[in-house]
This record gives structure tokens, C-alpha cells and sequence, in this order.
């Protein structure tokens, strides 16, 4: 039977300022900005996205940020740590840089084979590493303000907060086409592909809190599925077996998207790899305007008046 999950998509996050997103992610970070558009579910905020060149899947990260949004509480029950990949030698110069723009961040740290990484949190509180490895075949992304040598290349792994690993283990294993590739005490280790960019860790943490939502906190994570047809059989699967009942298919403009809830409590996303990002804006002009759907274009007079527009400044971010 033919791979149905086929690795990481994008994961989604909460914000309470938009400015101040770009500012972190496109300019401290130097991630693409692929698309600029609204949430759909509501259309006075924006829905920002940022990946590679290309926007493609395994780099995107993804933020609704609603102003002023109260700081949420990682925990159990969430997606607690968004890990990027970065290039074998590049934690010296990124320490360095988040000295130079005043970014706290640990000490680094080994993990399994291969894995140096530091953590640090973007403003709102949002658990993030940069993880150096040899492994990571991909280009990286860089405006200009970031040398090429040392940019972030998508997506390392993510890292689910669990009161038990087993279920949530088993929907991964059994259902969702992952195999267990490292384990190391509390830590294990899934991928549906065996590359960076599509790790997927299950800490067991049954004495931490329960997660809260707000800003600083992981909405959702989404694996990929190869097309529309792929996800419907992986929709009849699962619900016919009663492991999870799964939404109906949305429109997401770039993509169509499945939800459901796995068995620790973290929302799930399975979402098509088409129809991409270029369907509404050339490669090469990705994320400079406001992009709105078709059924909310009429709207768009409204739309821009209650959205405070944002930029990207690389030059405040250059080294």
C-alpha cells in the first residue's frame, strides 16, 4: 500500500503581534515570508506564513496573531518545541547573533547521534531550537542579512508533550506510516521519511502541567499527504476504524486540510502538498502582498482597513 503520511507539513502557532512576528521570524531568523493572507475563520487577522524559497513542505511555520492575545502555558497535551535545522558548524555564529540582538537562548546541548542544539523562545514564549547536523540535504533560505553558509534550512523535528507515549505511538505507528527511528529515556523518536525536517518526538511527561492556548503556544501541527485522493483514503481509514473522527476536508487556498485530535490531545492537521503557494503569486514575489480568498475578496476594502499593515526590514536584522 502506498505511503499515505509521507512526513511534516507545517506547524501552527499563536501570536499577539504581527510586526513583531515578521520582525522575529523573517528578519531575526531570515525564514521566507511565503504568504500573507487572513485566517480564514477570522478574516481581521492575519494568517502568516514562513518556509523556504519555495515554501515547501517540512519548512513552513505558520502564526495567527491576534493583538494583544494573553500568553497561553506549554504543557502536556501540546506540541511544546519547534526544532529548525541549521548547517553542522552554524551554532557559534547564531549564539553570536542573538547575542548581538538580545535574544536569550541556553547552552548548547547533544541529543542522539550527530544533534547539537540551542533552545530559545521568540517573544511571546514560543519553544524553539536551531539543531546543528550533517544530515540535512536541504538549500537554505537567506534575505541577505544571513550568509548563505549559515541559514536555516526548515524544519529539524518537533516535540509532543505527553502524559504516555504508547497511544499516541501506536496512531503514528500503526496509522499514519511512521516508524520509531531513536529512543533515549523519556524521548521517542518518529518519521515518516527518516530526514530532518520530518522527526517527530513523544516526550513522556505525565508530572508537567496541562498546556493552555494563547500566544507562545502551538496551535496545531500538520503531516503531509502526497494529494487529495491520498487524504481521503487516509479519512476513510482512520474513522472506519473509530481511532479518531477527523473533520471533513476544508479549503485552505494552498492546500486542503483534515483535523482531528490524537490520543494526548494535540491537534493534528493532514494537508495536501498541492496546490502550493505560487497558485496565487509568482515564486519570486511570494508573501509581499495581502493575499485573500475568492470568497472574501469582495471584502478586501474592509479586510486591509482593520488589519495594520506589516513589512519585512532586513536592514535592522543584518549583522
Amino acid at each position: 500500500m502506498n505511503q499515505l503520511i509521507t512526513g511534516l507539513h507545517h506547524v501552527t502557532a499563536m501570536a499577539s503581534d504581527a510586526q513583531k512576528n515578521v520582525d522575529f521570524y523573517a528578519g531575526l531568523l531570515g525564514l521566507r515570508m511565503v504568504k500573507k493572507t487572513i485566517n480564514f475563520d477570522a478574516p481581521d487577522i492575519y494568517h502568516l506564513y514562513y518556509g523556504n524559497e519555495d515554501g515547501s513542505p517540512g519548512t513552513i511555520m505558520t502564526f495567527f496573531p491576534f493583538p494583544g492575545l494573553v500568553k497561553g502555558r506549554k504543557g502536556k497535551g501540546q506540541l511544546t518545541v519547534t526544532s529548525f535545522s541549521i548547517p553542522e558548524n552554524s551554532l557559534e555564529y547564531w549564539m553570536n547573533r542573538f547575542k548581538k540582538f538580545n535574544v536569550p537562548f541556553e547552552d548548547p546541548q547533544e541529543r542522539f547521534e550527530n544533534e547539537s542544539f540551542i533552545y530559545f523562545e521568540d517573544g511571546d514564549g514560543l519553544g524553539i531550537e536551531l539543531v546543528a547536523n550533517k544530515t540535512d540535504e536541504r538549500k537554505g533560505f537567506t534575505y541577505g542579512q544571513i550568509p548563505a553558509e549559515h541559514a536555516v534550512k526548515g524544519f529539524y523535528s518537533v516535540s509532543l508533550a505527553e502524559e504516555g507515549y504508547e497511544k499516541t505511538a501506536g496512531l503514528l505507528t500503526e496509522q499514519m506510516d511512521h516508524k520509531l527511528v531513536a529512543e533515549k529515556g523519556n524521548r521517542f523518536r518518529f518519521s515518516a521519511s527518516g530526514k530532518p525536517g520530518d522527526l517527530v518526538d513523544v516526550i513522556c511527561s505525565p508530572d508537567s502541567l496541562r498546556g493552555l492556548g494563547g500566544s507562545g503556544t502551538v496551535h496545531h501541527v500538520a503531516f503531509a499527504t502526497a494529494t487529495d485522493e491520498s487524504q481521503l483514503t487516509f479519512r476513510e481509514k482512520v474513522n472506519g476504524l473509530g481511532v479518531v473522527n477527523t473533520t471533513p476536508v476544508l479549503d485552505r487556498q494552498y492546500f486542503h486540510s483534515i483535523y482531528f485530535r490524537e490520543p494526548g490531545g494535540v491537534l493534528f492537521e493532514v494537508a495536501t502538498n498541492p496546490p502550493g503557494f505560487a497558485i496565487d503569486e509568482p515564486k519570486e514575489h511570494l508573501g509581499e502582498s495581502l493575499k485573500l480568498p475568492p470568497w472574501e475578496e469582495p471584502n478586501r476594502d474592509v479586510i486591509e482597513k482593520l488589519l495594520t499593515p506589516v513589512e519585512v526590514d532586513i536592514e535592522k536584522f543584518r549583522d
